[in-house]
């Protein structure tokens, strides 16, 4: 496996930075604003929620990454992040074991699999 698998997401131009060791590099989901509930009620961005994980897509990982792969989408605590910025697109810096779950397509077609890895 590449140290630097960015080159095979169609997202992304191939960014100039290799993650080293278990660093997990990925972009946030757009849901920091007005979101609705499953029945169609509209929550506005102000309203106070508990404790609640995000979804990111994974731009690139490390040579000791095991679990996740470019392109993946992980959920993780926004809490406990490192922000950086690269050619002016925000990204979080995270350690693979402070992932909560991944969503990828390769677990669909898995026996018994619901395609999240938990």
């Amino acid at each position: 496996m590449s140290a630097n698998r960015n080159e095979h997401s169609p997202h992304h131009d191939k960014l100039p930075i290799r993650m080293l060791h278990d660093r997990v590099l990925v972009r946030q989901d757009t849901g920091e604003g007005e979101r609705r509930s499953g029945g169609g009620i509209l929550i506005p961005a102000t309203a106070a929620v508990g404790r609640r994980l995000a979804w990111a897509e994974v731009v690139a990982v490390g040579q000791n990454v095991r679990t996740v792969e470019t392109g993946d989408r992980v959920l993780y605590d926004p809490e406990d992040r490192a922000e950086v910025e690269v050619r002016g697109v925000a990204y979080v810096l995270m350690r693979e074991r402070d992932l909560h779950a991944v969503a990828a397509d390769r677990f669909e077609g898995a026996e018994d699999s619901t395609g999240l890895y938990l």
